[in-house]
């Protein structure tokens, strides 16, 4: 049998399938460990891995002195778990080594977290490094476990701390600029550190050496409001004497249309940067360079030729003759170097970015290269990537140019689709040859078309370089329906294309918008498969930044320009927290934002008349008021009553996320007082819009059916009426079809997980004809589509929600919101009848979490694998027979089986295959596979 493969070789291009490749067709991969390369171990030797400060690891300048630790416990004995912790901080390595923790000594704490543990020693100021390890005893033979060291620091907090001035080239605007800098070092210190905080994007060379391999640096932020320090570890690129730092600085989101517009006083004329380097003697920090009028400035040979609002991104016009040929000093000084401009910056905020870094993930080259007309070559890398070009010329002469267009898909006619994604290249005519990359600005695209070369190029002089911030792939899914892996593939992609520079985009081209109704569509699915605990943290922070004076909220955060969407949109500020607790273990996130949700609800409240929400007037930094969002025949603006049922369901749904955070933050009076808002607002939305004459709410739609009963507003009498109707709908209106939009995917799907209905779901994503995954599969599609009818974007953040199906419903892992983080979680396997088998796997802050099961001739074997310290409630199939729990006969009548950690075979006999239906007058009943668990 084949080994799991990691799920990271999706952004490769092999499929799910290919992932979890098995010898017989029909067999699933049994749960277990994989073939590894490392030296072998005893598997039931205690180990430490993974250890974090704030979710990342080794981070060389954090944000907060009091900062949060993580580390995972590894052990193949079954049941283990951690007994007790001790944590120990130290202000030099060698101090950690001899057992001197003179920053924190935890002393043992007897205690099973492992999951964001506060810092609890010194007050850290700006510039503090750290050192830091875990010790852990077990409760299987209370081992002692002593973890590797680890280290972080603690960035400029202080704005004592701050030497540079924000200096730049005066009237530069979209022309790039390299600022340029000799000091002399007598020393080097025994630490360096070089931060650099940019209104736009920036790249750093010290001696001739780019730093670090990070692009389109910083992360975005809400920059009229904060702007984020990025620090760099200066020390394998300084040496003592003489040394030079050129900082190449490009416009990227600092420009006057887009959030200059909130700051009409401010020139926003030229990117600006400040920046310091630092180094450490003997314990003491000094700045030996810093960003001043001593400076100098030339401009370089890129230019943006995008205006970065809607449909206008444009590209970059690179003049390789204004270029460098390299840093070294003889290249840089046939530059026209002038003096910079140094401004000040009132009231700004800047912070240290605690998100990772945008880093290029993959290299592609295209699977077809073909001239399509005389001089024009067609390229098509084979999926949709976000990212740059990478482009090897030959034979050009000075001053020609190439031209450079790109998109995610082609016309009818075979034409590109026109985006308005353009690069021009001028070149300076190297005998050698000549390269051609991206620097400040990115496409989203499959195909590009070059003109203007000089001779026939071949496939390896171009490459399509895949961009995204550098968070961990955490998930694997297969299972034995190609149909399924393809679909679930799909998404994997598309929201790798969406999720970077430190937020999520709507799509990456037209607009680059962080959306709220677009990540409350997907945070629970890219959260399930990526490590983006991180990224929230840096776009929650732009929400709150973005809230106006009494809690107004914008659709788009970082707020650059108003954006259309409605309640759904602005309420990602109290979702995306309290999804980012349940998946990752860390309150810190609603620990900081309560306030700004609890003032969002606020100016909800501020707008409902006669018991419910009402629509609120547009601004310049929101438009429109929608319920749901490109649904193939579903209600947007056009049926009040649907969107006034939508969003007030939406608004019922903060009131019971608020409810949870109060509680479990210690606010027990504001809980109880969330609760009968809840409840007082469910009685009216059932009161208002439910139709008994026909069993429906509002327009029917599988949407204005769902949500209702989801938030609990339809009473327990009628529930069953109102699902018969929603089944009956689907089949006669829909052709078992879906049809929801933005917000009606992942709601539908989430009712139906919560309703343990897959053959409800599964039926929609088998359909191939318009609308479905498949219909976008048999059309081209790499990535999911803006419309279900392939118009517009075809990379985008609208259908991606029905992801968590594949892993919740069909997979059967659940999260427990009493245990945030997968401490404690549900198996339970929903089954439709044609799927055999399915194999997932979750990697959570605690380890490795594994699910398979197989179904054969009314046998159901389920494999688990649970990480120490993590707990299961395995649920007991309906009609079962007889059970076996690691061969052990078990009581088949049991709601559940309760697993501690360790590997688990559950073998059932059943009654009937799960997955079958019995047939109804009013339409399909659909039977649950298995019984309910416990919450």
């Amino acid at each position: 049998m084949k080994r799991i493969l990691p799920y990271a070789l999706l952004l490769l291009g092999l499929t799910a399938a290919d992932a979890f490749a098995t010898a017989p067709a029909g067999e699933v991969p049994e749960a277990g460990p994989r073939e590894t390369s490392r030296r072998p171990e005893r598997r039931d030797t205690p180990r430490l891995e993974r250890l974090t400060c704030e979710g990342l690891t080794d981070p060389p300048a954090i944000g907060v002195a009091a900062p949060r630790l993580g580390w995972q416990l590894r052990s193949g004995r079954q049941g283990d778990a951690q007994r007790s912790y001790r944590i120990e901080v130290a202000s030099d390595s060698l101090l950690l080594a001899a057992g001197k923790a003179d920053l924190w000594d935890s002393g043992e704490v007897r205690s099973p977290r492992s999951v964001a543990v506060p810092y609890g020693g010194r007050p850290l100021g700006a510039r503090t490094q750290c050192w830091w390890r875990v010790t852990v005893r077990t409760e299987k033979g209370g081992r002692r476990v002593v973890s590797p060291i680890a280290r972080f620091g603690v960035g400029l907090t202080d704005p004592a701390a701050v030497a540079g001035r924000f200096i730049g080239l005066e009237g530069s605007g979209a022309t790039a600029v390299l600022l340029r800098r000799r000091f002399d070092l007598p020393e080097t210190g025994d630490a360096a550190l070089l931060h650099v905080n940019s209104l736009g994007y920036h790249e750093v060379w010290i001696n001739g050496r780019k730093a670090g391999d990070a692009c389109l640096a910083p992360a975005l932020s809400q920059l009229d409001k904060r702007s984020l320090w990025v620090t760099y570890d200066a020390a394998p690129y300084l040496r003592e004497g003489v040394n030079e730092v050129v900082i190449w600085l490009g416009q990227g989101w600092y420009k006057r249309g887009t959030f200059g517009r909130w700051q009409p006083d401010e020139p926003y004329t030229e990117p600006l940067v400040r920046a310091q380097i630092d180094t450490r003697t003997d314990g003491t920090w000094q700045t030996v360079c810093r960003t001043d009028l001593s400076w100098r400035a030339a401009l370089s040979g890129y230019r943006d030729t995008g205006s970065w609002n809607a449909l206008d991104f444009g590209g970059e016009e690179v003049d390789a003759r204004r270029n460098p040929r390299s840093m070294a000093p003889d290249d840089l000084a046939a530059l026209d170097w002038r003096p910079v401009i140094a401004r000040d910056k009132p009231g700004h905020r800047a912070t240290p970015q605690t998100v990772q870094p945008d880093r290029v993930q993959e290299r592609l080259l295209p699977h077809e290269l073909r001239e399509t007309a005389p001089g024009v070559w067609r390229l098509d890398f084979g999926r949709v990537v976000t990212g740059w070009l990478e482009a090897d010329f030959e034979e050009l002469l000075p001053g020609a140019r190439v031209e450079i267009a790109y998109s995610d898909a082609t016309e009818p006619d075979g034409s590109l689709a026109d985006q308005r994604q353009r690069d021009t290249y001028i070149a300076c005519g190297d005998r050698n040859g000549e390269r051609f990359t991206n620097k400040f600005n990115h496409h989203a695209f499959r195909y590009a078309e070059v003109r203007g070369l000089a001779r026939t190029p071949r496939r390896e002089d171009f490459r399509a370089l895949a961009i995204r911030t550098d968070y961990r792939p955490e998930a694997e899914f297969a299972s034995s329906d190609a149909d399924l892996n393809a679909i679930h593939d799909m998404i994997a992609r598309t929201l790798a294309c969406l999720a970077y520079n430190g937020y999520m985009v709507d799509c990456p081209h037209l607009e680059r918008a962080g959306y709220g109704g677009d990540g409350n569509s997907s945070t629970e699915i890219l959260q399930t498969l990526y490590g983006v605990a991180p990224l929230y943290a840096n776009w929650v922070q732009a929400w709150d930044d973005a809230m106006r004076p009494g809690g107004s909220l914008p659709h788009v955060a970082p707020n650059a320009g108003a954006g259309g969407g409605g309640p759904y949109w602005c309420g990602f500020l109290v979702m995306a927290p309290w999804q980012t607790w349940l998946n990752y273990g860390d309150p810190s996130l609603v620990e900081r934002h309560y306030p700004a949700m609890r003032e969002w609800i606020g100016y909800v409240e501020r707008h409902m008349r006669d018991g419910l929400l009402t629509r609120w007037p547009d601004t310049p930094y929101r438009d429109w008021f929608l319920g749901d969002w490109l649904a193939p025949r579903g209600v947007d603006t056009g049926n009040e009553a649907s969107v006034s049922l939508v969003n007030n369901c939406f608004v019922s749904d903060c009131y019971a996320r608020m409810a949870q955070m109060a509680r479990l933050t210690g606010r027990p009076d504001e809980a109880d007082g969330f609760e009968a808002r809840r409840e007082a607002l469910n009685r009216t939305i059932h009161a208002r819009f439910y139709d008994p004459a026909t069993q429906t709410y509002a327009t029917g739609s599988q949407l204005d059916m769902v949500y209702p009963m989801l938030v609990g507003a339809t009473p327990d009498s009628l529930r069953g009426a109102v699902r018969e109707r929603l089944f009956r709908l689907t089949r006669e209106a829909m052709r078992d079809h879906i049809g929801g939009g933005l917000v009606g995917v992942p709601l539908i799907t989430r009712w139906a997980i919560e309703e343990r209905c897959p053959e409800f779901i599964y039926r929609m994503l088998k359909q191939r004809d318009y609308p479905g995954y498949l219909h976008m599969i048999d059309h081209g599609a790499t990535t999911t589509w803006e419309y279900w009818s392939g118009e517009r974007s075809r990379v985008h953040n609208c259908y991606n929600g029905i992801g968590t199906w594949f892993y919740q419903a069909l997979g059967g892992l659940r999260t427990d919101p009493a245990h945030p983080g997968y401490e404690h979680v549900r198996i339970d396997p929903q089954i439709p009848a044609g799927v055999t088998w399915c194999r997932i796997a979750k990697e959570t802050p605690y380890g490795r979490i594994e699910v398979g099961w197989r179904l054969d001739e009314g046998t159901l074997r389920i494999d688990v694998v649970l990480p120490p310290g993590v707990t299961a409630a395995a649920a007991v199939p309906d009609g079962t027979r007889a059970l076996r729990h690691n061969g052990r006969r078990g009581d088949p009548a049991q709601p559940q089986l309760e697993l501690e950690s360790g590997r688990h075979r559950l073998t059932f006999a059943l009654d009937a295959a799960p997955g079958t239906e019995t047939p109804s007058a009013d339409g399909p009943k659909i039977r649950p596979a298995h019984r309910k668990t416990n919450p």
